[in-house]
């Protein structure tokens, strides 16, 4: 049998896995391992230019690919500035392995240079973590580490490595084992079949349903199978932030997303349904805002792998814990079952005709799609350029955001026909997420279109590394909606804090076209609006450059609809323009 060093162990083991890509930045508690990556030269390494970034990359990667991130970082501050990416992939369920170094196991506790206690910093926002103790150890832990990420509902791991566990000269047999039995981790594999007859019962019998899908839909690659069971039954459906592209933006079922910017007709269908399907989402504050408001008539059919989600927040009638492919395949079986054996024609058809002419009646009135609502000027309005931005990508681009109006925007008006092409930070939020995000979908889709959305104030926040794009090469069109504001925090102070602006300008802006020429890649500045098609044309013919489109956007303009706090889903805030109609 082969003796490997524990560095050795982590780097084949790594290999074994089938892990394409590590992103990670080196220091002194990790050395020994970057010198077995090093030897190996078997795993590609990026190195990022911040541990924040690695973890975002390898989360864009996960949320793309649908494969496990890898992120390797030191001890101390590279293991804490590993934190907030690690919280973004937790909050969203992303499958990802962080292996972090440790001091040497004799001075943990001993507050020696650069030590913190990594495994519980993290514990709030982990799937679940390992403190390596033996060397020997190693194989079983990476293995346990990949397979409680990528089961179940995903999430984080974390591996933590004391350094004397990889001395290069200390060395012990290795074998990678072939699968993993837990006792105490049993994911659930299957619904239960009277729940999902209850369902099926249920939705053959609603007269306004709604199919509502979140991201647990893309995560356990359901999207197809929901798409099959909308269309045979001719039900609306509507996303979350992370749920789009679950179901085709395009296609006339769609609602669109709903929420506090959700879209005018999928919170009134939400408000005044009497079923709802809802399939890998978590009924989480952005969604239901007021929950003693949500949804009041509705019978709720709530399927998610996690059975601690269910019922955490609304009251559920048909609970269904399990995956979504096998729910949603028994799910169609039972449905295909009851309409045969029954008297009647399921769904009663006209009852959702006049559904849908409700749903249509509200969607020609306050709808997103029906054209420009701003008059004629120079602005460069930002909902404008996200769509020329989906025209000049003819809508298949893989579209990173970070976070605020920018993100809304993208969400609304780019249309996802299909899943794993929407990749933002939808739990928790994270401003700079957007360009190291792209990074990891770029390296994993070489040869597709990679667009990161993002505003000012978001960008600057990880704007270190446009470094790593040049020194690997990465060809990603950076869509900079450029408003010189806090875009989210302004909007939100206009309504509810008098227009008192508190530290929401950005009043010391750079040049952004320098900015990305002074690290070697391309600039364009866009001050009108008749130019944003030519100038997005003319980013995507250079595809080999990183390109940055500063587009300078209107500062007035807002996100509509919007649910104000304490509001139902049918209280919406609509835009000046939408008011005049209504």
């Amino acid at each position: 049998m082969e003796q490997l060093s524990g560095g050795d162990m982590i780097v084949r083991a790594l290999e074994d896995e089938g892990v394409e890509y590590i992103f990670g930045y080196p220091g002194g508690a990790a050395l020994h391992i970057y010198d077995s990556i090093f030897k190996a030269n078997s795993v590609p390494h990026i190195l990022v230019r911040h541990e924040q970034a690695a973890t975002h990359a390898a989360d864009g990667y996960a949320r793309a690919t649908g494969k496990p991130g890898v992120v390797l970082v030191t001890s101390g501050p590279g293991a804490t500035n590993a934190i907030t990416g690690i919280a973004t992939a937790y909050m969203d369920s992303i499958p990802m392995v962080v292996i972090s170094g440790q001091v040497q196991s004799h001075l943990i506790g001993e507050d020696a240079f650069q030590e913190t206690d990594m495994v519980g910093i993290s514990r709030p926002i982990v799937k679940h973590s390992f403190m390596v103790q033996r060397t020997e150890d190693i194989p079983s832990i990476i293995k346990k580490a990949f397979y409680i990420a990528t089961t179940g509902r995903p999430g984080p791991v974390v591996v933590d490595v004391p350094k004397d566990l990889t001395h290069p000269e200390h060395k012990f047999d290795y074998e990678y084992p072939e699968s993993v039995s837990m006792r105490s981790y049993q994911p659930s594999t299957k619904g239960h079949s009277g729940q999902v007859r209850k369902a099926a019962r249920l939705l053959l019998n609603a007269k306004r349903p709604v199919i509502y899908a979140g991201g647990g839909v893309i995560q356990g690659e359901g999207s197809e199978l929901l798409t099959q069971l909308a269309r045979k039954l001719n039900y609306p459906v509507t996303n979350t932030l992370m749920g789009l592209g679950a179901y085709p933006a395009t296609d006339r079922q769609f609602l669109g997303m709903l929420g506090m910017h959700g879209f005018y007709e999928a919170n009134m269908a939400m408000h005044h349904s009497d079923v709802i399907l809802a399939v890998g989402a978590r009924f989480d504050d952005r969604v239901t805002n007021t929950v003693s408001k949500f949804c009041p008539g509705a019978k709720i059919i709530h399927i998610d792998v996690d059975p601690a989600s269910i019922a955490k927040i609304v009251p559920v009638d048909v609970p269904i814990v399990g995956p979504v492919t096998t729910v949603l395949k028994d799910l169609d079986a039972q449905i295909d079952q009851q309409q045969a054996s029954s008297e009647r024609t399921m769904p009663d058809a006209e009852a959702i005709a006049d559904w849908w002419s409700q749903i249509d009646n509200w969607r020609a009135a306050h709808g997103l799609w029906h054209g420009r609502r701003y008059g004629e000027s120079d602005f460069i309005m930002p909902q404008d350029a996200i769509r020329a931005l989906y025209d000049a990508t003819n809508g298949n681009a893989y579209v990173t955001s970070d976070v605020g109006q920018h993100q809304m925007w993208a969400a609304q008006f780019y249309g996802f026909d299909k899943p794993r092409r929407w990749i933002n930070s939808g739990g928790l939020g994270t401003m700079g997420f957007g360009l190291p995000a792209a990074m990891g979908v770029q390296l994993a889709f070489p040869d597709e279109k990679v667009a990161c959305v993002t505003g000012e104030a978001s960008f600057v926040m990880c704007v270190q590394e446009l470094s790593t794009c040049l020194q690997y090469g990465l060809p990603i069109k950076i869509i900079n909606l450029n408003n010189r504001y806090m875009g989210m925090v302004r909007q939100w102070q206009e309504f509810f804090y008098d227009r008192r602006y508190s530290h929401s300008y950005m009043d010391a802006l750079p040049d952004f076209v320098k900015l990305a020429e002074s690290f070697g890649h391309i600039g364009i500045r866009v001050e009108k609006s008749g130019d944003v098609r030519g100038a997005l044309e003319e980013a995507f013919l250079r595809q080999d450059r990183l390109v940055l489109l500063d587009f300078v956007t209107d500062q007035t303009e807002n996100v509509y609809p919007m649910i104000a706090a304490g509001k139902g889903q049918h209280e919406m805030h609509l835009s000046p323009q939408d008011r005049e109609l209504a």
